[in-house]
């Protein structure tokens, strides 16, 4: 029998002083955190990324740019923080990969103007930084995970020394649109060996698959967000419409909300194997990740836009 398993928050304190029970409450530190992006196709990405800035329980240490071309990726990405008026953190470019697939967000990266020197090395500063925190940084994956197969390349020693990785990927009984056929999913697919290498590295993996991520923005949510006119929702906005589709699936943003609030998609222990399709599939074995096969829409949203809109300044 699987045993659901789901991480809580932190405890509070219970203190009895002069005979009444007084809660005390510890100050939680900060999450380090690294963030994989492929930002430019999809929407979603900008919509996590816009969660994990507007949540003060995270420390984003690096935002690093996956799959395709990575520089012009890392270009939209200091574009975005700069316009939406998001705290400055470093840009690194990630490993350049061939694809075929429509930069959709393309016009809006090549509006940043070319970086006076190249940008940093993802593997090599994401290695750093966790040699200088080990067992403290939590890897974010929302994209294809080329950079995490070089990472565990160059060193793997130091790979392990991460906290966790929490990935957006994978379909394990549910594919796209809420299928009850699960697929090969677009995080897995694109880069097969390295999703095998992650799995097989001994790292916490959490994962958030097509199962749990059907979120839907839909038309009065886009609305709600559209309207409110701060810096960063006027950038949704503008990547919105650049993207040039109706209705946004927030696959990416489930990852960071994960990563904050675990009780949002609670995880169940299984061992998966990836097969050449690049399918996720639930095997025989020790696990070698905690999943979440279901997650509510509703509660997703509740937690998402408060944070979204909550007055900030900008």
């Amino acid at each position: 029998m699987l045993v659901r398993h789901v991480l809580t928050s932190a405890a509070l304190g219970l203190l009895l002083a002069g005979g009444h029970l007084a809660a005390a409450q510890h100050p939680v530190p900060k999450q380090k955190v690294i963030i994989d992006t492929d930002i430019g196709d999809d929407i979603d990405d900008a919509f996590a990324l816009a969660l994990a800035f507007r949540s003060p329980e995270l420390q984003i240490l690096q935002i690093d740019s996956v799959y395709g071309d990575t520089h012009l990726r890392a270009r939209l990405l200091e574009h975005f923080l700069h316009d939406a008026s998001l705290l400055p953190v470093p840009v690194a470019q990630g490993v350049v990969t061939h694809t075929t697939n429509l930069f959709t967000q393309r016009v809006y990266a090549e509006q940043q103007t070319e970086p006076s020197r190249p940008y940093a090395d993802a593997i090599g500063t994401s290695l750093d930084l966790i040699r200088k925190s080990p067992g403290e940084i939590t890897l974010i994956a929302i994209a294809p995970l080329s950079n995490i197969g070089a990472m565990i390349d160059r060193d793997p020693a130091t790979f392990r020394k991460l906290k966790r990785v929490v990935l957006m990927g994978g379909s394990i009984h549910r594919g796209y649109n809420d299928s009850k056929t699960p697929e090969p999913e677009w995080n897995i697919k694109m880069d097969i060996g390295s999703a095998r290498k992650l799995f097989a590295s001994g790292v916490p993996i959490f994962v958030m698959p097509l199962d749990a991520t059907n979120l839907k923005l839909d038309d009065a949510k886009r609305q709600q967000v559209f309207s409110h006119g701060s810096h960063l929702t006027d950038q949704l906005a503008i990547l919105y419409k650049e993207w040039g589709q109706p209705t946004p699936t927030l696959f990416d943003a489930m990852a960071v909300a994960y990563a904050i609030n675990p009780a949002l998609c609670p995880t169940t222990p299984l061992h998966l194997s990836i097969d050449d399709r690049g399918m996720t599939i639930p095997s025989d074995g020790a696990p070698n990740a905690q999943v979440c096969l279901n997650s509510s829409s509703d509660a997703f949203f509740h937690f998402y836009l408060p944070r979204l809109l909550a007055p900030s300044g900008n």
